[in-house]
């Protein structure tokens, strides 16, 4: 789990013990670790990360095994919490103290920390340690290549997928997932019965909306930002989608209407909510608890062509980190994680090395892993914009309030465009 949220309250900090979880205020700066080895004699290296759920300990295995097979180096593993992470970080990064050698920073968060110049570039560790461009799935390697220069190496992909209940299918006379939004509207009225609570799809209010609302513009063929960066949160193919989703509740009444947050979680583990668009994170607990439950790709639900909004988890390294030889340790763990991040998969994530994408243990996985990879050729991310949280702060209060039955689509992405805007 990372900033994603993953379900913001329902895969907690508290799944991983406290054995796992480490304060980041405990971190050594880059300075202690590259001024003194370990008792053992090998050179410390300290790497941040945010996956304070579930995949918390899919992580730590990969750390623990490059410990127990490195006669150089040791990797200190430390997870701060998802809601604190990035403050944690900025706190480390401006003022110097307590920050990491090593990270893990979602892919669209690089432009903004690389515009103010606390990541360096990879190139020349990667180069050294065998890394190259090629080694990876195009898409969060493009992204995070600024100016000519690479700021971040991928571990994953994380697109938006279909989950659906297959008892609930079976039941309805439906024999396979929908692939476009006819489908899918089809599809969902025939899984409807409120008599019985039960609900063909459940339209999220709230988060996954970061991830639902940007696919389905993409899929009308449109962008949330222009080549120049500025924001097109109003433009009809985005009043369109808008409308979609709340044609779902109020028009199909294919979903309650007033949905709390991860209230379509809740209902799906219920065996009340049919289908749902969430994100890989979502496998581990689906798993736990026991539901009957198929993966697939996003339907097409735009009007134009296929997209899926997704993140990307890649390592960066702060500038500041200076040390040759922690540079050579970070730069060995990053090579070996290329080959061995087959237990990251194990999450439910696809990962981004090719080299383990096309490994046998990989296409032995279940089938969320292979589906999510099927997404990869036309994946999206949010765009590479300086501040784009900021910017988008307003729009999902506005897409909350439409979709609560409270406000016209038209009216609420007009403001939630001006408050952009207003963003520099």
């Amino acid at each position: 789990m990372s900033w994603l949220k993953k379900t913001k309250g329902i895969a907690v900090a508290a799944l991983l013990g406290a054995s796992l979880m480490v304060a980041g205020c405990n971190a050594k700066t880059s300075g202690d670790a590259s001024s003194s080895p370990t008792s053992g004699g090998k050179q410390e290296i300290t790497f941040w990360t945010p996956f304070s759920g579930p995949d918390g300990p899919f992580m730590k295995k990969i750390v623990d095994d490059y410990n127990k097979q490195s006669d150089k180096y040791h990797v200190k593993f430390q997870i701060i919490p998802s809601g604190e992470y990035y403050k944690q970080v900025d706190l480390a990064l401006s003022t110097g103290k307590k920050r990491p050698d090593l990270m893990i920073m979602h892919v669209d968060q690089i432009p903004t920390y690389q515009k103010k110049g606390q990541l360096q570039p990879v190139d020349d560790i990667a180069a050294k340690a065998g890394i190259k461009k090629e080694d990876f799935v195009e898409a969060p390697v493009k992204y995070a290549t600024i100016d000519g220069k690479w700021y971040g190496i991928p571990l994953d992909i994380h697109p938006l997928v279909l989950y659906y209940n297959k008892d609930l299918f079976k039941a309805a006379g439906i024999d396979h997932p929908p692939t476009n939004r006819e489908e899918f509207i089809e599809a969902a009225k025939k899984l409807t019965d409120p008599s019985k609570g039960q609900w063909g799809y459940v339209v999220p209010t709230l988060w996954p909306q970061q991830f639902i609302f940007p696919t389905i513009v993409g899929q009308n063929g449109a962008k949330l930002a222009d080549e120049q960066g500025k924001p097109r949160l109003n433009s009809p193919e985005a009043v369109e989608a808008l409308t979609f989703l709340k044609d779902l509740v109020y028009k199909y009444k294919v979903s309650p209407e007033k949905v709390a947050q991860d209230g379509e979680v809740t209902l799906f583990l219920q065996g009340k909510n049919a289908m749902q668009l969430n994100g890989p994170w979502m496998k581990d607990q689906f798993d736990k608890a026991k539901i009957n439950y198929g993966v697939a790709p996003v339907p097409q639900l735009g009007t134009k062509q296929q997209a899926v909004q997704a993140g990307s988890h890649t390592f960066v390294i702060p500038k500041d980190v200076k040390d040759s030889k922690v540079l050579e340790g970070i730069g060995d763990f990053l090579k070996y994680v290329a080959g061995h991040s087959i237990d990251w998969a194990q999450s439910g994530q696809a990962v981004a090395s090719k080299q383990v994408l096309a490994s046998d243990e990989f296409k032995k996985l279940t089938q969320q892993q292979t589906i999510v990879a099927q997404q990869f050729d036309y994946v999206q991310f949010n765009p590479p914009i300086i501040n784009w949280g900021a910017m988008t702060a307003d729009l999902y209060k506005q897409i909350n309030l439409v979709l609560l039955g409270q406000k016209d689509p038209q009216k609420a992405l007009d403001e939630a465009q001006e408050k952009a805007l207003q963003v520099k």
